[in-house]
């Protein structure tokens, strides 16, 4: 029997956003949080010529997203994220693009809850590590709780470890991504009322997710949340959630954190990256707090042409907190 590992909160994988680089910094702000790779489809993974597993050691606990619907390659992959490490595979059935829906994956598989079915089995026949599935509450206008107890109730029958369910429905066509984020109405009750049917399995909330109060709302209702845009937006609700995992968090500030990403970054420099691959993700450090539009600007301007990780950083707090300083200085 596998183990899912326990988490309170996770962030939820965004296409070209929670890349490795991303996840590094994510795991500063908070040690427990559950972080998940962007999307990475099976061909790239059997087929691609460049490493789509890698990821660094202090990410973990980490889970591979996986795109795909082919149960055979489903499990080839899932084989290939134990061998790595991973912590948890994914099943992406929540994204509605029509590049993924070109590939016969993603929203468009609530409509397929047999072939969904086959490919957990043919995962967890092979792993040991949790097999779970991100999904909607719908798609198009087959959103009825109905349509959606057949989906999951297919996931559950075939063993799937966890379920992490977006509170929207997803239109497959007349949206583009971005619309189905935010058009589609939250029907966070909806997802309330299949925690209550499916009690035994651990089920994840996501979708509009902005504070710690609104957490700790959800968490009444359900075993986890799923942090998307916010925690890249506002990465501090990151170490803010730290306190669903002890009374006595460890202290840190975002300076320190900013701080312990110059060797990081340094390294990606010396391997042949830029510093703008790092230091891109973390541009809402500061988010709210005073100086923090100064801090966005500065990394914004000098980030994508100084290679330099100390001056980089160093010259953003500085910017930040020196009033003196005017946006034509650093242009």
């Amino acid at each position: 029997m596998s183990k899912l590992y326990p988490h309170f909160a996770s962030v939820a994988p965004m296409l070209d956003w929670t890349d490795r680089h991303c996840r590094y910094f994510h795991r500063l702000l908070s040690p427990n949080t559950l972080l998940y790779t962007d999307m990475v489809t099976t061909g790239a993974i059997i087929y691609g010529q460049q490493d789509f597993l890698a990821y660094n050691d202090e990410e973990h606990p980490v889970a591979l997203q996986l795109g795909g619907a082919d149960p055979s390659a489903m499990a080839q992959c899932a084989v290939q994220a134990q061998t790595r490490g991973y912590d948890e595979v994914n099943i992406n059935v929540g994204c509605p693009s029509d590049r993924v829906q070109n590939g016969s994956f993603g929203a468009c598989l609530m409509a397929q809850p047999k072939l969904v079915s086959d490919c957990i089995k043919a995962m967890k026949a092979e792993v040991d590590i949790p097999v779970t599935v991100k999904t909607r509450l719908g798609i198009d206008e087959h959103d009825s709780d109905e349509f959606l107890y057949q989906f999951l109730d297919a996931c559950v029958e075939a063993g799937t470890d966890q379920l992490t369910l977006h509170a929207r429905k997803a239109w497959l066509n007349g949206l583009s991504p971005k619309e189905n984020r935010e058009i589609p109405p939250l029907q966070y009750d909806r997802v309330y009322r299949a925690k209550q049917r499916y009690a035994e399995l651990p089920i994840a909330i996501n979708g509009g997710i902005k504070t710690l109060a609104e957490t700790q709302l959800h968490l009444a209702h359900v075993d986890s949340v799923m942090i998307g845009r916010e925690a890249y937006q506002n990465p501090w609700l990151l170490t803010e959630l730290e306190t669903l995992y002890t009374s006595n968090p460890t202290s840190i500030s975002r300076e320190s954190v900013a701080r312990q990403m110059i060797p990081y970054i340094q390294q990606h420099i010396a391997a042949g990256g830029r510093a703008w691959h790092v230091v891109r993700h973390m541009l809402g450090l500061f988010q709210g707090q005073p100086g923090g539009k100064k801090w966005r600007q500065f990394l914004s301007i000098k980030g994508p042409r100084l290679n330099d990780a100390e001056a980089l950083i160093e010259g953003a707090i500085e910017f930040r907190t020196d009033s003196s300083l005017r946006l034509a200085d650093i242009q």
